[in-house]
């Protein structure tokens, strides 16, 4: 059965203010979509199960949200790289292995998907270069982070006047580790025990990726802030990996976040 309502993407205040209407963007949520039973709602996730039709459908959805036909959707196939790409105005509909974006080309709508890992949207408004990454643990440790604001400088923008977002993800309450997990970490940045606490189950801890990730876009030299929104523990707007895993469902839907500099 088709979902009445439209999408409604969640905005980033440090985005808005930045960039005011000359960039668009939206971390979106289960709203709005096509998709029923496991993924019902917004399920972009072309790796689900899902019906593709009713995942194409939804993908023009968030494409039309921007004014844009689906063919002016940027997506990769995320492969828990550190990797980015830069698209422009020849862009085909290819989606290489990489887990980042970003462009200076007007109406292309650059999304990353997501159902745990963090999306994080960037813009310099002042030179007019967006990107979006997925970064989940691996991603984030190995530089996705800091490659996609270097490919932004590539195109023109500048550090000091990019600002980036994460999105709704995984919060340290729901991300349970470890002793290797920790241990790989604490190996490659012994500062980095701060991101972790005991949990209850003996030998293991509580992972904040949602701190390391803002910490290391501050520490690139970029403005950076998070929602603080947890994707476990709703159910009724956001898809989790995790929380699937521990349901022991099949499989899950994926959720994107999308960036667009509007066209004039």
């Amino acid at each position: 059965m088709q979902n009445a309502a439209s999408p409604a993407p969640i905005e980033s205040a440090l985005l808005k203010q930045a960039a005011g209407d000359a960039i668009v963007h939206g971390y979106f949520t289960r709203e709005g979509g096509l998709s029923d039973g496991l993924y019902r709602g917004l399920n972009v996730g072309l790796g689900s199960n899902d019906d593709r039709e009713k995942v194409m459908e939804n993908r023009r959805r968030v494409a039309a949200w921007f004014g844009q036909p689906l063919e002016k959707l940027a997506t990769v196939h995320q492969v828990h790289s550190p990797d980015a790409v830069i698209v422009g105005g020849s862009y085909n509909g290819a989606c290489p292995e990489a887990d980042a974006l970003v462009t200076a080309t007007p109406g292309l709508v650059l999304g990353v998907l997501a159902a745990d890992c963090g999306p994080i949207l960037f813009a310099d408004p002042e030179n007019q270069v967006i990107g979006a990454a997925h970064a989940g643990w691996k991603g984030a440790l190995t530089g996705v982070l800091e490659n996609t604001i270097a490919a932004m400088e590539n195109l023109g923008a500048k550090r000091e006047t990019i600002v980036a977002c994460l999105g709704p993800s995984i919060s340290q309450a729901s991300y349970e580790v470890g002793p290797e997990f920790v241990d790989r970490f604490v190996t490659h940045d012994l500062s980095y025990e701060r991101y972790f606490i005991p949990s209850e189950k003996p030998g293991h801890s509580m992972f904040d990726l949602q701190a390391l990730t803002v910490d290391r876009l501050r520490k690139a030299g970029v403005r950076a802030e998070s929602l603080g929104i947890c994707t476990y523990p709703d159910s009724e707007r956001f898809f989790s990996y995790r929380r699937t895993t521990h349901n022991k469902e099949p499989d899950y839907g994926r959720q994107i976040s999308a960036i667009s500099i509007r066209e004039i």
